[in-house]
């Protein structure tokens, strides 16, 4: 494929679109955290089985990697990425229809499908076009306005359930990919990007996949993520329910504290450098490990809200200490085929997702959730100290 030069501030262009899909694609990722309590009311079940709509989303993202690898790699990353948000507005109108948690539960299945183009793809892009030496700071800038996404989607999810109800934020959402999608067609249009002839078809691409498979780092750098996505964002999902039930906040009032998880995350994306310069890479993942565990046990067993707080602002900061120093990995573990390498990474980082969900909505219906943030935190404890090794090997 005929690589497009693109000048500084087109690049900038790129980025900005870039982070706007991803802005919407992370905020759809979290929307349904904190309106589980509601929906468990709305549709007469248990807060565990509410929960479906926050798992099935993560196994169908995970899955759908494996698939848009392999087409990113062969028709373009940015132009399976303009589409895959055109799904996702479609897909998100729909949602906001849904009648019973069945459909709702299916519906949040296809929003998984077409987001997980976005993000992963766009990592990739940014692999593809941005030097080793300013890749780690110009990821740092994507994943500020998907960190954002993430805050905005716990806030205005807790939100819109508490006032207009939750199918309003679906609207809104739909509303923002469509205009996502539209200015980064608009912006591609103009742009030639033909399929390049040696590029390996689609089988090939899955063939491909396996051999990656097969590479013992590609099996470490996968291992360890989907731990990390387990034990970390399969708690996070019932955060705002412990905040509801144990500290006796609203639910728009545990949207807007867990939005700290996110300001944690983001102090970490703006000084990316520094923390890197201060810690190195093996300290980002001790210092990462050890704040997220604590984060853990202070919200499992604090008694105020301010300690919910600053339990929350710990977790985030310390996830992204130790996530970005795994995707930066991750763009580099097999640069030949960036886009199937770093799609597999997210599919394996959802993957652990789900699973960590399925596990935790079994404890809040037995009222455990206190003791199975501990056991994650302990797990936490024990990843960063498997990854303080192997990163320090490689």
């Amino acid at each position: 494929m005929s690589v497009l030069t693109l000048t500084p501030a087109q690049e900038r262009q790129h980025l900005q679109l870039l982070g706007l899909a991803g802005f919407a694609s992370m905020a759809s990722m979290r929307i349904c955290d904190p309106m589980l309590v509601v929906l468990s009311e709305e549709f007469q079940v248990s807060t565990g089985d509410a929960s479906a709509v926050v798992s099935v989303y993560a196994v169908v993202y995970g899955l759908s990697q494996l698939f848009f690898g392999p087409l990113g790699d062969r028709f373009g990353k940015l132009r399976v990425v303009s589409l895959a948000i055109l799904a996702c507005a479609v897909f998100s109108a729909i949602t906001a229809l849904s009648v019973s948690l069945p459909m709702l539960v299916i519906m949040r299945g296809f929003m998984g499908a077409a987001a997980a183009g976005v993000i992963p793809l766009s990592m990739a892009w940014v692999g593809d076009r941005v030097p080793y030496e300013r890749r780690q700071e110009t990821l740092a800038k994507l994943m500020s306005a998907t960190v954002i996404g993430m805050m905005s989607g716990l806030w205005f999810g807790g939100l819109t359930a508490d006032t207009l109800g939750w199918r309003g934020a679906f609207v809104v959402l739909a509303i923002l990919f469509a205009m996502a999608a539209g200015l980064l067609l608009k912006l591609l249009r103009g742009q030639a990007m033909p399929v390049s002839a040696d590029a390996p078809g689609l089988w090939a691409s899955f063939r491909n996949t396996g051999q990656l498979l097969a590479t013992p780092r590609v099996r470490w750098v996968l291992g360890v993520t989907a731990t990390e996505g387990a034990l970390v964002f399969g708690t996070m999902a019932f955060m705002p329910t412990h905040l509801h039930q144990h500290y006796d906040l609203s639910v728009v009032a545990a949207g807007s504290v867990m939005m700290l998880y996110g300001v944690g995350g983001l102090l970490y994306s703006q000084m990316a450098r520094r923390w890197l310069a201060w810690l190195g890479e093996r300290g980002l993942v001790k210092t990462g490990a050890a704040l997220v565990a604590t984060g853990m046990l202070l919200l499992a067993w604090g008694t105020l809200p301010w300690m919910g707080m600053l339990a929350c602002g710990m977790a985030g900061l310390g996830f992204y200490m130790l996530h970005n120093t795994l995707q930066v990995q991750a763009t580099q573990m097999a640069p030949a085929a960036r886009g199937t390498a770093v799609t597999l990474f997210a599919s394996s980082l959802f993957f652990g997702q789900s699973t960590g969900v399925l596990l935790m909505a079994q404890s809040v219906d037995m009222g455990w959730l206190a003791y199975a943030f501990s056991a994650a935190a302990a797990g936490v404890v024990v990843l960063g100290g498997v990854v303080f090794r192997l990163v320090g090997r490689h």
